[in-house]
């Protein structure tokens, strides 16, 4: 099955099209986007020397497209909902 895997790093974001046989884990995920990047297989994202654990804190997100298809996106965690947030009194 081709997806389409989208990967941000260092405030740049781009897609990779990816051929998978059934499903793979995250961290599966993880090696392959490791791979594609320090091969700059990625338009707009090479990083020869990148660290083994570079993505070790982002989160893989799975969405299916209205096309039929699947997009796989590998983004760094958010700080958003982790802390509850304050109501402001309004006079």
């Amino acid at each position: 099955m081709m997806v389409t895997l989208n990967i941000t790093l260092q405030g740049v974001s781009a897609d990779y099209a990816l051929a998978l046989d059934g499903e793979v884990s995250d961290r599966e995920i993880k090696s392959i986007a490791l791979e594609v990047v320090r091969s700059g297989e990625v338009p707009g994202l090479h990083i020869r020397d990148l660290a083994e654990n570079a993505f070790d804190n982002y989160v893989v997100d799975r969405f299916d497209t209205e096309e039929g298809g699947r997009r796989i996106y590998l983004r760094p965690k958010v700080p958003f909902g982790a802390t509850p947030c304050r109501v402001s009194e309004t006079p």
